[in-house]
């Protein structure tokens, strides 16, 4: 019996903005920007002293926000440190979309913090990210992402971050990644196996905005639905490059309207303008049009076009 599960995302997480929050004017800015969902850093990118300024920044955020268009994630400090318990004290007040677990080594890290959060009646809309950025993490990849089918998990999405794990390795910089791919692959294939969103590392100089585009255009290519930025500059290119293109959309919606006519009812595989299509492809095409349709409300309530 296959352990892989299929999902349609309930989420567009093709552009994730990460902010410090100790960065007011940025997170003052977060209106304008057309990123999919924004996490707000109480950890590395926060100094100690500016520590309680950024919880307070997040708390009046909280307070302010509308009606929600994207997800909003609360990046908090690891379970070890000092902050922890006050971080969490955070999530509890602001109930973010989800909260970001830096360090994540084993499925029991995530564990801990569902357990945490249920016990304390936070409602269930409050979901896990775990930053896959530790030799640990990757080594322990599919029990980590089998936490979002453990009953109470909560686990939704996991993200990459190279810049602790070539720290870690000692692998140096390298534009394409090179000793790299191997570990990324093996996020993707974790996150897929349970059905969750896998998002790409971040890209270091937002102002090599060509080698951030070809990241992205890797990472797409590696099966990431998406890709965490440190800069408003990076928006585009992931909004662009993780969608589908209109080539992609056309042959997905024949595929999908072909599956749907009477004559194919009970069929694994047809006939699509000459080409023998399973019903695999039927489900992927499916991913396809939905994706396209979240993205085309994303951008006629932006008032653009997809």
């Amino acid at each position: 019996m296959s352990m892989i599960f299929d999902h349609h995302p309930q989420h567009l997480r093709r552009s994730v903005l990460c902010l410090p929050a100790s960065n007011q004017r940025a997170i003052d800015k977060l209106a304008e920007l057309d990123c999919d969902a924004v996490i707000l850093d109480l950890e590395d990118a926060v100094a100690e002293e500016k520590k309680e300024e950024a919880r307070a920044n997040i708390r009046a955020f909280f307070k302010a926000r509308g009606t929600a268009d994207r997800e909003v994630i609360i990046r908090i400090n690891q379970a070890s440190s000092t902050h922890y318990d006050t971080d969490m004290a955070l999530v509890l007040e602001c109930e973010p979309d989800a909260v970001l677990l830096p360090k994540v080594r084993a499925q029991d890290d995530i564990l801990d913090v569902a357990v945490f959060l249920s016990e304390n009646d936070a409602p269930e809309t409050i979901r896990l990210w775990a930053m896959m950025e530790t030799p640990l993490a990757i080594l322990n990849a599919g029990p980590i992402a089998e936490a979002g089918r453990t009953a109470g998990g909560r686990l939704d999405c996991l993200v990459m971050g190279l810049n602790d794990l070539r720290n870690d390795t000692r692998i140096p910089f390298d534009p394409a990644r090179t000793y790299l791919i191997h570990w990324l692959m093996q996020v993707v294939l974790a996150a897929r196996a349970f059905g969750l969103t896998v998002i790409d590392s971040v890209s270091n100089d937002f102002k090599d905005l060509a080698q951030f585009e070809a990241e992205c255009i890797q990472g797409r290519a590696m099966g990431f639905d998406g890709k965490m930025l440190i800069h408003p500059a990076q928006i585009d290119a992931p909004n662009r490059i993780f969608q589908p293109s209109a080539e992609e959309l056309a042959e997905a919606e024949a595929i999908v309207a072909a599956f749907s006519t009477p004559e194919a009812q009970g069929k694994n595989a047809i006939n699509v303008a000459g080409r023998m299509v399973e019903r695999l492809h039927f489900e992927q095409a499916g991913r396809i049009a939905a994706r396209a349709r979240m993205i085309q409300a994303r951008m006629t309530k932006a008032g653009k076009k997809i």
